[in-house]
């Protein structure tokens, strides 16, 4: 069903219900950069908040108070408010704490010391065994406090598992409630690698009805997904790219979730995540040795030479460079990478950045033990040090098993980094073969070896390569073109739940 036309004279880029009221939004999630980030899924969220209120949407973001937001945060507390919510069989004390800056969407922390006061986000050395019971927590104090800091909020935006369950109990225990009626939803998947499963009793330890452990809700394969029942209950969602919208809805590409995701039908779009374009700007970055433009690119070489001489490397600056920071797990190419020992079959450098699973932190350490002028792998990731990266890398390794979206590779088309990536997800969708990239298919380390060949060969025609730089450069990933369409599935989003409210 397609949403209802703004009224007579509303702005372009106003947000209205199909009444024609004013819609604020409210994003729930489990990360928001700079407070709490594990990946991509931070950086996406606070970008699209902050272009929403910049467009002047009314935006409210809620995300647990995790112990490293006070690292963030000194002295936070001022104005926070106590109150009680109930989570299955319990009755939790939470406190609500609003974050002190009036710049930007309005931010408040879920306090709950039992739930969030701990060293991780999710787990440490595995996750945590009460994951559902903290994020169930998370939700229902959140939901419990719109009324009072969001009461013009009429579209709740979910991210994830993690706060998938606030559909599911805006459709169930909440659905008599008049303000609640009143929310429309939309979940995002980010990673849908990543699903919640937990045992049955699960569902009633996070206080929701019997009648949802059903094939048609929550129930999977004899086991609660959580995922799943956000699927069913939200009035759309969203993945971040098209591409992988369709990887999803395909035995190999939807984790088991391919029927759920088919079932959709049109209510499943995909939209390409954006890039900061003011955090992201060679031109002006505070953490660059120098700076450049796509016009005029000459002093890349001086980043080049800055990140060669800080990470050991031989100066040399007709030798390519590649970087590649990412999380060090298995969805990120680490095996085709390690099987085919590129640096030990290229003249290339090498750059790795980031942390993750201690055998790729073993193997890597390996290679540059074998090769210290040729390859360095830094475990201790910083942003400042992936500024430096993307300006000082030629070349830019992203050979994932998956990838939904993405944001690096579109970060290091911004600084002149020709990405060397897998055709998969949201790097199908933001980098052109040949033109702003190098891609290839199979994934082995034959393929990747013969991707990387083709991007040193360009490498060594500078014309060529000065050409594609300037191509790459000049892309527009800015979330505005991304907000339009978010804005687009939210009015939609709207009409279809002012219609199923008109069937009841």
């Amino acid at each position: 069903m397609a949403a209802a036309p703004a009224p007579a004279g509303a702005p372009p880029l106003a947000l209205t219900t199909p009444a024609g009221r004013p819609a604020g939004v409210v994003h729930l999630a489990a990360e928001y950069w700079p407070f709490a980030r594990t990946g991509g899924l931070a950086d996406a969220v606070r970008s699209l908040a902050n272009w929403q209120t910049s467009i002047g949407l009314e935006v409210t973001v809620l995300l647990p108070l995790y112990r490293s937001v006070g690292d963030q945060v000194p002295g936070l507390g001022p104005g926070a408010v106590s109150y009680q919510v109930r989570v299955g069989p319990r009755i939790e004390k939470v406190s609500l704490v609003p974050h002190p800056d009036a710049a930007g969407p309005r931010i408040y922390f879920i306090d709950h010391p039992g739930s969030f006061d701990r060293p991780g986000i999710y787990g440490q050395g595995g996750d945590y065994p009460d994951n559902p019971r903290r994020f169930a927590t998370f939700c229902r104090a959140a939901l419990a406090a719109l009324p009072q800091i969001a009461p013009r909020a009429r579209l709740l935006h979910a991210h994830d598992w993690h706060t998938a369950l606030a559909p599911v109990y805006l459709r169930t225990t909440l659905q008599h409630d008049p303000y609640y009626q009143d929310l429309a939803t939309v979940l995002s998947v980010h990673n849908a690698g990543y699903q919640g499963h937990y045992s049955h009793d699960t569902l009633a330890d996070v206080g929701l009805p019997e009648w949802l452990w059903d094939w048609r809700w929550m129930e999977w394969y004899g086991k609660l997904n959580i995922l799943k029942g956000g699927l069913a209950c939200a009035d759309t969602v969203t993945t971040v790219s098209p591409t992988h919208a369709h990887e999803l809805r395909t035995p190999d590409g939807g984790f088991g979730l391919h029927e759920a995701f088919i079932h959709l039908k049109d209510r499943l779009v995909g939209i390409t995540n954006g890039i900061d374009f003011t955090a992201w700007n060679p031109e002006t970055d505070p953490d660059l040795p120098a700076h450049y433009t796509r016009d005029n690119p000459a002093a890349k070489a001086t980043c080049k030479a800055a990140l060669q001489r800080s990470c050991g490397l031989a100066i040399d600056p007709v030798r390519p460079l590649f970087g590649m920071t990412a999380r060090l797990v298995s969805q990120k190419g680490l095996d085709i990478i390690l099987e085919s020992r590129l640096p030990f079959v290229t003249e290339a450098q090498y750059l790795f950045l980031g942390a993750g699973d201690p055998v790729y932190e073993l193997a890597l350490a390996g290679f540059a033990e074998a090769l210290p002028h040729q390859v360095a792998a830094e475990f201790h990731f910083t942003d400042r040090r992936e500024h430096e990266l993307m300006a000082g890398a030629d070349l830019f390794l992203m050979p994932s098993l998956y990838e939904p979206c993405g944001l690096t590779q579109m970060r290091a088309q911004r600084y002149g980094a020709i990405p060397v990536a897998r055709r998969v997800g949201g790097l199908a969708d933001t980098i052109e073969d040949g033109v702003t990239g190098f891609l290839f298919d199979p994934y082995t380390a034959e393929a990747l070896l013969i991707a990387a060949t083709r991007a040193m060969d360009q490498f060594a025609e500078q014309p060529a390569w000065s050409r594609m730089m300037a191509e790459a450069m000049s892309r527009d990933f800015s979330w505005d073109r991304s907000g339009r369409r978010y804005l687009d599935l939210y009015r939609r989003a709207l009409a279809i739940h002012a219609a199923a409210r008109q069937e009841r």
